[in-house]
């Protein structure tokens, strides 16, 4: 069984307090756990009792009252079996003002029981929106007018594909909060192989190379391996003793035939790894993810734990999710030694 200890309420320990990697690897093994809980909240889908914490006030406000219900209460249900928590930001974003505040109450009561946060967004933009970004997921920004406050969170997902240069401003904004960039490399959606698994040519005048799909030729190599080599330069040097870098990838769980070759480009990188239970992910075959030790790889799952009770027949939704949760964080800790 994980550890329920929760650990001081609040923020991340101050700039200086060790490298990201180090404190990922230390709460994975205070934890037990390598489980990451999606919170992906459905409108249609929130737990039995909730819209009883509606209250009054615009539709926006009873919907984002009822949806901080449910994250706490699925929170407070399993975070004994898990490390961190994954908030979708799209699932609060539609719920206009309101949203935000909810989304930074649901972060602060994973921190107060211990677990790491990571705003799921897959931001990318050119530098300056860029850099506006992660001012808004990570430290916010000092102004003339004071000091606005991000979001504080640990990880952040961040889609590579406008270039290196789009993805350079996160990294800063993290390394100097001590947190952490996940990228997009290879997802866990069926279209990730449209774009994603492309060859792409590394010879000058071989227009023929971005066409040609699966498997690398000898000129060139996949848009996902191309997109991991960013990753593994701009994480080099920043790890500490545990060896893990402050760049990490996400690296869908639905193909896991791409994990060796992920983990050759990329030694040092914290994966992500989504898409396990409902998207047909399976914890078994995730080996090569924890080559670097139990912290390289991070399992999250969403609606398998949160609906696990419509699975066992109406059963109590926190109890299911609470056997779900442990049930795979007991799968991941067995290979992930």
């Amino acid at each position: 069984m994980a550890s329920s200890e929760a650990s001081p309420p609040g923020r991340r320990p101050a700039v200086g307090a060790g490298s990201f990697g180090d404190r990922l690897a230390e709460r994975v093994v205070a934890r037990e756990s390598q489980l990451v809980l999606g919170i992906d909240p459905s409108l249609d889908g929130l737990w039995p009792g909730v819209d009883r914490l509606a209250g009054g006030g615009s539709p926006a406000e009873q919907a984002a009252s009822a949806v901080l219900g449910h994250c706490r209460a699925l929170i407070d249900a399993v975070a004994p079996a898990c490390v961190a928590v994954k908030a979708q930001l799209a699932c609060f974003e539609r719920l206009g003002v309101p949203g935000r505040r909810v989304l930074g109450e649901v972060l602060e009561h994973a921190r107060e029981l211990g677990l790491l946060t990571i705003a799921d967004g897959k931001r990318g933009d050119i530098d300056v929106s860029a850099k506006a970004y992660a001012q808004s997921l990570f430290g916010g920004a000092v102004t003339r007018f004071g000091r606005l406050e991000g979001l504080g969170v640990d990880m952040a997902t961040v889609n590579p594909l406008l270039g290196r240069d789009s993805v350079e401003p996160f990294v800063a904004a993290a390394r100097q909060e001590g947190a952490a960039v996940l990228v997009l490399v290879r997802t866990s959606n069926p279209g990730a192989a449209d774009i994603q698994d492309l060859c792409v040519s590394s010879a000058a005048g071989d227009s023929g190379g971005a066409s040609r799909r699966t498997g690398r030729a000898a000129t060139g190599r996949t848009v996902w391996e191309s997109l991991a080599a960013i990753v593994a330069e701009l994480g080099a040097g920043a790890h500490g003793r545990c060896g893990l870098a402050d760049v990490g990838a996400v690296v869908g769980a639905t193909a896991p035939e791409h994990l060796q070759r992920a983990r050759e480009l990329m030694p040092n990188a914290v994966l992500l790894l989504p898409g396990v239970g409902a998207q047909g992910g399976r914890v078994e075959r995730l080996a090569p993810a924890f080559a670097p030790g139990r912290a390289g790889g991070l399992i999250t799952a969403s609606r398998s734990i949160a609906d696990a009770h419509r699975a066992a027949g109406g059963a109590d939704p926190a109890a299911a999710a609470r056997r779900e949760a442990e049930r795979l964080r007991e799968a991941a800790w067995a290979i992930g030694a």
